[in-house]
């Protein structure tokens, strides 16, 4: 696979998911790992991050490698094809990656019938909605999203976060904020009492000061959102870097990541005071870094960019190693841990 560009790997990585060549092991292999994330009971705490299976193609198969839930997306109203290839570097040396994908995806139909045809299926997926790239009307574009997928999500989360869409992260800002998560509620009101609940979440990006982010916490709290996810890509390049793809744009995830985002999780679990649950992403790559999350207020991870370098076994391996720290460590439950490192 890695002779492969990255792209033709991770659309290779998608088939022979699909055709069941994926490894297997049960997500609820260890009772330690069991973690209840707004409402919903995850088998254990790690998932697989919006941006792999984008159209929905593969979800059942990374659950029965051990993901705890799975998020499918960015989807879009309208199918698009993205940003010129190529967009996917790989920095190995840096066991990294940068994207500028753009949302590329085949739109919300073809995306919500896969989930509707796994009706009755095992497993927590999600569904992460965005915005087309020529949209006129943003807010719209996830309110629709909200409406073609809710019925057949576990879950649904806003991304307003990613690097690669033409002034996305604008969204963030409170006003706009404010008007995109006033109309989200709205929609969700009839939603809900056609379809029942679901958690709504919301993706944000790691490149927030601390003004923006108490601005997202008190936003969040106020239009009852059910978890922060924390964080997206970076348009960030730490010094460290050294691989020849450094310099590429787009947004960089993998291991230079963690830092980053685990600072604005920190910022958040602060800001929030345990009032919402957060989910950590950005540079997960063994049971340390996941442990790290929680201890800095994360009730649940995501990761993505380590696959690439270690393989679709990793979900189990995080899982086992995450076991191992929980107990030597005297907790009992993932829940115990969330913030303990806040000190």
């Amino acid at each position: 696979m890695r002779l492969l560009d990255p792209e033709t790997a991770h659309r290779a990585a998608l088939l022979g998911l699909r055709g069941g060549f994926g490894p297997r092991t049960r997500a609820d292999k260890f009772p330690r790992l069991r973690t209840r994330l707004a409402g919903m009971d995850l088998p254990n705490p790690i998932g697989m991050a919006a941006g792999f299976d984008k159209n929905a193609e593969a979800p059942d198969a990374l659950i029965a490698a051990g993901f705890g839930f799975v998020e499918c997306g960015t989807v879009t109203p309208l199918a698009q094809a993205g940003n010129p290839r190529p967009r996917i570097f790989r920095l190995s040396e840096d066991r990294a990656v940068i994207n500028r994908l753009g949302f590329n995806n085949e739109g919300l139909e073809p995306f919500a019938d896969r989930l509707a045809a796994r009706a009755g299926r095992a497993g927590i997926v999600g569904a992460n909605v965005g915005a087309n790239k020529e949209s006129a009307d943003r807010a719209a574009d996830y309110v629709r999203g909200l409406g073609m997928v809710w019925k057949h999500a576990a879950y649904v989360t806003a991304n307003i976060s990613s690097p690669n869409t033409p002034g996305l992260r604008g969204l963030q800002e409170r006003g706009a904020l404010e008007d995109l998560l006033g109309r989200m509620n709205e929609a969700r009101s009839a939603l809900e009492a056609a379809h029942g609940k679901r958690p709504l979440f919301l993706k944000v990006a790691p490149d927030l000061d601390e003004a923006a982010v108490r601005d997202i916490a008190e936003l969040a709290l106020a239009y009852q959102l059910d978890a922060l996810i924390v964080s997206n890509t970076t348009l960030q390049r730490p010094p460290q870097l050294t691989s020849d793809n450094r310099d590429e744009s787009g947004g960089l995830s993998g291991q230079p990541l963690f830092q980053i985002s685990t600072h604005v999780l920190r910022l958040f679990a602060q800001a929030l005071e345990g009032r919402l649950p957060l989910i950590g992403v950005g540079g997960i790559e063994n049971g340390a870094t996941a442990f790290a999350k929680i201890l800095a207020g994360a009730s649940a991870v995501q990761l993505y960019s380590a696959l690439v370098f270690q393989g679709p076994g990793l979900a189990a391996r995080i899982a086992d190693e995450l076991d191992g720290l929980l107990a030597a460590e005297g907790f009992d439950s993932v829940a115990e841990a969330v913030g303990k490192g806040l000190g």
